[in-house]
């Protein structure tokens, strides 16, 4: 049997497909090792923007010097592996990797193999691909169109991840929003409610789901988030950009109107929930006036968690063949943003000081710490965990004694002293 070393670069999807092949070669009774005592090398790749590619590039060069077998596997290997070309590696979609780590002796995972779990956390990749075709993506040269499997497999995915111990389940993929439409029907309201009817005590995080795809069932979507405590009130909606202009240009299948139904839904429905969102600053089309109306829309919306990204040329996407903008406008431009980014989250978090909420412990912190996420999936961090006998999996109520400007402080408290102060906060 093989020892193998997995490395994971990229989004929660990434992570998940290197669980599953975990998974796959744990069953057929290979073992994971440390990589110098490893027979073979896994790397699991990103290419979302030119400094990962050359990142990637890198690693595989250090790991082709450090075992005598290299798989490279992911987003890059599959848009670009040609780029691996000099490298002696193989270069695998991953669901070919399980076979290839033992020349094709790999047996099949069996439906009832436990799955793998990070700690507390269980990652579930519930399709593969998106619906869209935006001009600046590679990934879609990776992924493809959206593959669904069946509501009925997904959940059982889930129920094995809350028996193997999960108490965080996240469901991924490139769109979550568009799961189903394959087969004419987007289902992920029905999906996410039968995954919450599972018996057991844990939390779900919905992953990236684009405000095209969801905009078609955004009030169905957010009675779900309404109706299942299970559920983290918890949206990742990357809008790009604030400007209608430059979303045609990216060929994104919404505009700004769009975002901004799907957004006040959630207000409607539901009392404290988190907004994530991205922006693309820098992309070739975009004026002085595009990006204010980027700023505008940030500072109206006021996301609580917001990834900023400079716009860079992807090889064979259409948007590489545009003049760019200089660099320095791309990166003025970023910083103005992140600015404006850190004072709105900031202020979110500082508004929670003083209040209580129910909490769980997802993973252990810095030190003596612990991470927690409350209802609304925002991060507080308890100190002196040990001296409260707080640990990973544990389910509190805290305090929120400090705020910094993406997180908050939290202190556990007695659950009978306040449940109606509880109720308020959450």
């Amino acid at each position: 049997m093989a020892r193998y070393h997995i490395e994971t670069y990229g989004c929660t999807s990434n992570r998940g497909e290197s669980r599953e092949i975990e998974r796959r070669l744990r069953d057929a009774g290979h073992h994971r090792a440390d990589l110098e005592e490893a027979d073979v090398a896994i790397l699991n790749t990103c290419t979302v923007v030119e400094k990962t590619e050359r990142n990637m590039l890198r690693r595989a060069e250090e790991l082709e010097s450090e075992v005598a077998d290299l798989i490279v596997t992911g987003c890059m290997a599959l848009a670009q592996g040609g780029e691996f070309a000099d490298i002696d590696a193989q270069v695998l979609h991953w669901e070919e990797v399980p076979t290839a780590v033992t020349n094709g002796e790999c047996p099949t995972t069996t439906p009832d193999a436990e799955p793998i779990l990070d700690g507390e956390i269980g990652i579930l990749p519930i399709a593969r691909g998106c619906m869209s075709n935006c001009s600046y993506c590679i990934t879609k040269f990776a992924t493809g169109r959206i593959d669904s499997p069946p509501v009925a497999e997904n959940v059982e995915k889930a129920r094995a991840l809350v028996h193997a111990g999960a108490s965080e389940i996240r469901v991924t993929g490139q769109d979550t929003g568009v799961y189903g439409w394959d087969e004419g029907e987007r289902k992920l309201p029905e999906l996410l409610d039968r995954i919450c009817a599972i018996e057991g005590d844990f939390r779900v995080r919905l992953g990236m789901a684009n405000p095209g795809g969801v905009h078609g069932i955004h009030e169905e979507l957010a009675e779900v988030f309404a109706d299942n405590e299970k559920l983290y009130n918890f949206i990742h909606l990357p809008v790009q950009s604030g400007s209608d202009d430059v979303l045609e240009e990216m060929r994104r299948q919404h505009r700004v109107e769009k975002f901004r139904e799907v957004v006040e839904t959630f207000d409607d429905r539901l009392a404290h929930w988190t907004l994530s969102t991205d922006f693309i600053v820098g992309f070739p089309t975009e004026t002085d006036a595009d990006h204010e109306q980027s700023m505008e829309l940030l500072d109206e919306v006021r996301p609580e968690k917001i990834n900023v990204t400079r716009f860079s040329k992807r090889p064979g996407t259409d948007a590489a063949e545009m003049k760019g903008l200089g660099g320095q406008t791309k990166k003025d431009r970023s910083k103005a943003m992140s600015e404006l980014k850190m004072d709105v989250v900031g202020e979110a978090y500082q508004s929670m000081v003083g209040e209580r909420h129910e909490v769980l412990v997802v993973e252990e912190g810095t030190g003596d710490s612990v991470k927690c996420r409350d209802g609304a999936y925002r991060q507080l961090i308890v100190q002196h965990a040990s001296d409260h006998g707080v640990e990973p999996g544990d389910f509190l109520t805290v305090e929120v004694t400090g705020a910094q400007s993406v997180y908050a402080f939290a202190t556990p408290v007695a659950t009978s002293e306040s449940d109606e102060d509880l109720a308020v906060a959450d």
